[in-house]
């Protein structure tokens, strides 16, 4: 049977670009001629919604109010020269070096107001003065920025699940802070051993640091959970821990608690005595079964609950003569998780394995930078590495306020209302290298007349005219009252720090 095609359907397959300017095919080979241009060119045509981004949330207000500068002051202010990393890794380089590749970049210099970027030995000598108070401090700007970009795309979440979790960053001199430690892939090898704690819910990252090489004790882990609170977004009422047996500890435990926060921590070295009557399966073709029990570790101050399940190791093949085992044991893998939230103990080793996802989220923080070692001292590292994960977190912003104005345009050709809440799992799916194939790698021109400066781009990329609706978005936004100050919606708790008074707002 010969299905009936549409005719019609050269319509539907227009260009996305500037209806009206078809492009002329153009001819290049081996023998074309070349020559230079007066024009101002950028290959990153994107930073200019960048800008109007910054603008919007503000951030120059956030970080002059919680940034803690070194003594040392630049020529051209604490400011400038942290906003020039965060280009720099906004691009997608990572090394402090490569300011040399876009040293004259029109767009770069139109936004920095000068014709050349400093000379790189200028943001080394910067990089030198940091230390470990600037890298607390850069905590605390990215949660300012996190409830300001929360505020412009409604999201107003109650309950969060922060995931930690550690990796390994090998090093190969003599930088200060570096330990043999757990490191697979380069056994003997020194390295770093960060922490990183991340928002299930948005993938933002949400605190960590740069430690030495060592596994984390106890005592640290708890010192890094007292510190959630701060960080704490003010409309979020509860908070889901989740990490892997190397946080398991009284001392962590102890911390969950404190905070009010609950909490599913992997097991390792304790041996909790299940019933072996209560096993149980959520199904009867199933092969994993599940327990719970009380139980108090030694060295702990009170009981806790642990959930296990455990599944069956393979069978050996017929005709091999294997040795049965001695213990029941022995043919089932365990996995045993600590954890003060209630329900079956399936649902919560459910709700355990959500995280993860927070492997992947660690692999994109190492390719956007977190795996350079700029120098040899560890205050300077430590400064770098937040620096790193805050040009990570403004990516991780600009592309949800990118998706809810997708969002809020789709609803307004519609005629709808706009909903209460950004569905944020629709805006932040693509990586942050596909997104800068979408919002950052778009070619533009500089032009200027009168002492007046405009940017254009080209008619016939596809991707323009995408990139308008979001940058006539953001102009729109711009001339409303910044939603974190109307008062209609959760209070910001950053306001407080920074001395700002909220409007008050009667419905």
């Amino acid at each position: 049977m010969v299905k009936k095609q549409d005719k019609d359907n050269e319509k539907r397959q227009g260009n996305q670009g500037k209806a009206g300017c078809p492009a002329k095919a153009s001819k290049i080979g081996y023998s074309t001629p070349y020559s230079y241009c007066s024009e101002r060119l950028s290959p990153f045509g994107g930073l200019f919604g960048l800008v109007k981004f910054m603008e919007l949330i503000q951030f120059k207000e956030i970080f002059e109010g919680l940034y803690n500068p070194p003594s040392r002051t630049p020529e051209r202010g604490h400011y400038s020269m942290v906003y020039g990393f965060i280009m720099l890794l906004f691009i997608g380089f990572n090394r402090v070096w490569h300011f040399l590749y876009i040293q004259s970049d029109s767009m770069l210099c139109s936004i920095f107001h000068v014709t050349k970027l400093p000379f790189v030995t200028t943001y080394w000598r910067y990089v030198n003065s940091l230390g470990i108070n600037q890298g607390k401090s850069l905590l605390m700007v990215m949660s300012a920025l996190r409830e300001r970009v929360w505020h412009l795309c409604e999201i107003g979440y109650e309950t969060i699940h922060i995931d930690m979790d550690t990796t390994v960053e090998t090093i190969y001199g003599n930088q200060q802070g570096g330990r043999k430690g757990h490191n697979t892939k380069n056994r003997g090898k020194k390295g770093f051993r960060p922490v990183l704690c991340f928002i299930e819910e948005t993938r933002e990252y949400f605190a960590g640091k740069l430690r030495s090489g060592e596994t984390m004790g106890g005592e640290e882990v708890g010192e890094v959970i007292r510190g959630f609170k701060k960080y704490l977004p003010g409309c979020v009422k509860k908070v889901i821990l989740r990490g892997d047996g190397e946080f398991i500890s009284w001392e962590s435990v102890e911390a969950a608690m404190e905070g009010g926060y609950l909490f599913i921590f992997g097991n390792k070295g304790c041996n909790p005595p299940f019933d072996p009557f209560k096993w149980y399966k959520v199904r009867g073709n199933d092969r994993v079964e599940y327990n719970e029990c009380v139980y108090q570790p030694i060295g702990w101050n009170q009981a806790c609950r642990f959930v296990t399940m455990r599944i069956p190791k393979d069978e050996p093949l017929e005709g091999k003569d294997v040795q049965r085992k001695l213990f029941e044991d022995d043919e089932y893998i365990y996995r045993i998780f600590v954890t003060n939230m209630m329900g079956k103990a399936h649902n919560v080793i459910e709700k355990y394995d959500k995280r993860a996802d927070s492997e992947n989220l660690i692999g994109e923080a190492k390719r956007e930078g977190l795996a350079a070692i700029v120098s040899n001292k560890f205050g300077s590292n430590y400064a770098y590495f937040q620096i790193v994960m805050l040009s990570y977190n403004i990516w991780r912003s600009f592309k949800m306020i990118a998706g809810h104005s997708q969002l809020v345009q789709g609803q307004k050709a519609e005629e709808r209302k706009p909903e209460s809440k950004c569905v944020a799992r629709e805006v932040i799916d693509n990586t942050i290298r596909i997104a800068r194939l979408k919002l950052l790698f778009v070619a533009a021109k500089i032009t200027g007349h009168s002492n007046t400066h405009e940017v254009k781009y080209s008619q016939h990329d596809s991707r323009v005219e995408g990139l308008f609706r979001f940058m006539g978005y953001l102009d729109e936004r711009l001339k409303q009252v910044r939603p974190w100050l109307d008062g209609k919606r959760w209070f910001s708790s950053h306001l407080l720090v920074l001395g700002i008074k909220q409007i008050a707002f009667s419905p």
